[in-house]
């Protein structure tokens, strides 16, 4: 595998998030093409997006499949991909936001190919994109993907290991386990731990990020902290059953009307919007907003890995 830079992309499948996708590597100039059933049928493809029901004959220099979250279903586009393509080189970047990179490598030929590729909705304007290495892949392929990326305005973070659920969900999935518990035993609501959220911690991290924020509190601080909340965190390795109880009623959240909060009456397409604007409204500012002090700071060899 070379480290030529990444001039084509093939985005293999075309939904919600696909379009957003496809729109950001057409408007950087990169030579941008679409595999979709669909294609025949697609009216809103992006300026200088190409859509085929079949995959070109030319071999694109990066592979992003997008199709649903189905390890299986995967498989199959990586055997149709392999089968078109041999021993061309190119990047094979899985758009999973879950699924396991060690499972999904298994049967290819060319494991060392295979990367993932994580954006967040909406696609063209959240500028987080997450790149991780597939159990085969050089350092290399996850830099190389990661450099494309920035060319389209993205902001990438670079995983060298894969691990299920990258940088973002894990972290977001770790906080959820402890607030779910927190509404099944009855010890807070959904609406104050939604306050407590917005109000306290995402400000604070939207400052100074986890790690850094301790610095800034001190580490004695913080090591005393963990000695006397960690032990009565809810450790288990079980799914919170509440989420599932909701679905099992029809209660999956805005679009039925119902979820975590009663959402009887409300435009369920005007409320997403005013949510998206107000994020990137965030973002905008987190983006100009500097804190000379902190900025400053280099990252600390610690020798723990």
């Amino acid at each position: 595998m070379t480290a030529r830079p990444i001039r084509s992309i093939l985005l293999y499948g075309y939904g919600t998030m696909g379009r957003g996708v496809a729109k950001t590597f057409a408007a950087a100039g990169f030579e941008t093409l679409v595999r979709s059933r669909r294609a025949s049928e697609l009216k809103d493809l992006p300026a200088g997006v190409v859509a085929s029901d079949r995959l070109p004959g030319r071999c694109p220099d990066l592979i992003l499949e997008l199709v649903p979250e189905d390890v299986e279903t995967k498989r199959a586009v990586f055997r149709e991909i392999e089968a078109m393509y041999g021993d061309a080189d190119f990047l094979l970047a899985t758009g999973t936001s879950g699924l396991d990179l060690n499972v999904l490598a298994e049967g290819l030929a060319h494991p060392e190919r295979l990367i993932a590729i994580h954006y967040y909705m909406p696609a063209e304007t959240i500028p987080i994109v997450e790149v991780m290495a597939g159990p085969s892949a050089p350092r290399e392929a996850v830099d190389r993907a990661a450099e494309a990326l920035v060319k389209t305005g993205k902001a990438p973070l670079r995983m060298y290991k894969p691990v299920v659920g990258f940088i973002v969900n894990r972290l977001q999935h770790a906080i959820l386990h402890e607030a779910y518990w927190m509404i099944t035993e009855g010890i807070a609501s959904a609406a104050d731990i939604d306050f407590a959220a917005s109000r306290m911690l995402g400000p604070r991290i939207c400052a100074s990020g986890l790690i850094l924020q301790k610095d800034l509190s001190g580490l004695k601080v913080n090591r005393d902290a963990q000695r006397a909340v960690v032990p009565h965190l809810f450790h288990d390795r079980g799914v919170n059953p509440l989420p599932g109880e909701l679905v099992a009623r029809g209660e999956t959240g805005i679009a039925a009307g119902k979820g975590f909060y009663d959402w009887k009456g409300v435009d369920a397409a005007r409320a997403r919007s005013v949510h998206a604007q107000a994020l990137k409204k965030l973002l905008d500012y987190l983006e100009t907003e500097t804190f000379p002090a902190i900025a400053d700071a280099e990252p600390n060899d610690t020798g723990l890995g």
